[in-house]
């Protein structure tokens, strides 16, 4: 019953206590470990959207006609979003050694650098006979107060993250240590003890292993091959409580594997597909789970079919949690869909590698 794909506790990236000892808490962790997580494409448009829309506000206050407006946008613009493009640009470079800074010489590393651009977009602009009256002084302090505001809505990203990925962590450990799913697995294991005790110490093993990811120390991210590895052992228990009912069809790309997702993300998806396909109907049900890359783009679906019609419907905490969870860590990189067809609930991911 144990699953083809094995999974060592040691080399998952889950790994960790409680609580380490002498370190920080998370939450510092995770604001500083993204302080400078400018690499994403939303991140970026965000930042330049907001850069230049100060620049045409400031444009307002010089002139007070629209030609003159687009005309003087038009010119600072050639100068500011090469600066700002440099700064993105710098700070993802750099990313690793200024996350080892203290939390005051980064945001003094942040300015400063902001300080730096602002003088490089001004000379572009000089060196284009663009500007009849130079303000290196201007220049620098706009870039240095543009850059704070950047750095601070940088901060306000990682903090965000943070309650949102303990909540969804707590309400899958809720779902997850339901006590009627522990009492089944461990009667399963009980019956099959003195018939099959191969299969009751397998069924134990892919327990333990369950529930120690669960109660790991939560990762940033964990690879996709590590989540279908997990929800491999959770479908192995599963099987024994349901047998016959429970059709499980996989298909992998192991191209896909080195794909990062958040931790705990696939596995509650394919506890729904169980919960509301599976259990209510007396005939069982059929879940399909794929994953596939195409080019930079990975694609993961998970389907299960309903004989048993939509039955109850529940609150949609799980769907709403990994739909925020990927948000987060992706951005607009990442989709996440959901659709009911012809009797048959599909999720589709799409993440990039």
């Amino acid at each position: 019953m144990k699953p083809m794909t094995s999974l060592r506790f040691e080399d998952s990236t889950l790994h960790g206590s409680l609580l380490p000892e002498g370190g920080e808490t998370a939450p510092h962790l995770v604001a500083r470990a993204r302080m400078f997580d400018a690499c994403h494409v939303g991140v970026v448009l965000r930042v330049v959207l907001f850069v230049e829309a100060v620049v045409g506000v400031a444009a307002l206050f010089a002139t007070g006609q629209v030609a003159e407006w687009l005309l003087r946008f038009s010119l600072l613009t050639g100068g500011v979003l090469p600066a700002t493009l440099g700064w993105l640009i710098v700070v993802c470079l750099l990313k690793a050694p200024l996350n080892r800074l203290a939390p005051a010489l980064q945001w003094l590393a942040g300015m400063a650098l902001g300080a730096v651009v602002g003088l490089y977009g001004c000379g572009l602009l000089a060196l284009m006979g663009l500007l009849n009256s130079l303000s290196w002084g201007g220049s620098a302090a706009s870039g240095a107060l543009l850059s704070s505001v950047v750095m601070a809505g940088l901060v306000w990203r990682a903090k965000a993250s943070t309650p949102a990925a303990t909540a969804a962590r707590l309400a899958e450990l809720q779902s997850r240590i339901r006590p009627h799913f522990l009492f089944n697995t461990l009667n399963s294991a009980i019956a099959l003890v003195r018939a099959e005790p191969a299969k009751a110490e397998a069924v134990l093993e892919d327990l333990s292993e369950l529930f120690r990811h669960a109660l790991a120390d939560p990762a940033e991210s964990v690879t996709l091959g590590q989540e279908v590895a997990l929800a491999q052992r959770y479908l192995a228990i599963e099987k024994i409580r349901f047998g016959d009912r429970l059709q499980v069809q996989w298909s992998l790309d192991p191209l896909a594997d080195p794909a990062r997702l958040p931790p705990l993300l696939l596995q509650p998806l394919v506890e729904n597909a169980v919960m509301h396909g599976v259990e209510p109907s007396a005939s069982g049900a059929q879940i399909k789970i794929s994953t596939h890359r195409r080019g930079s783009t990975v694609v993961i679906k998970v389907s299960n079919s309903s004989p048993a019609g939509v039955g109850t419907r529940g609150h949609g905490l799980a769907l709403a949690n990994v739909r925020e969870r990927l948000m987060l860590m992706h951005d607009v990189q990442s989709q996440f869909k959901t659709v009911f067809k012809n009797g048959v609930f599909h999720v589709r991911l799409e993440v990039p590698v």
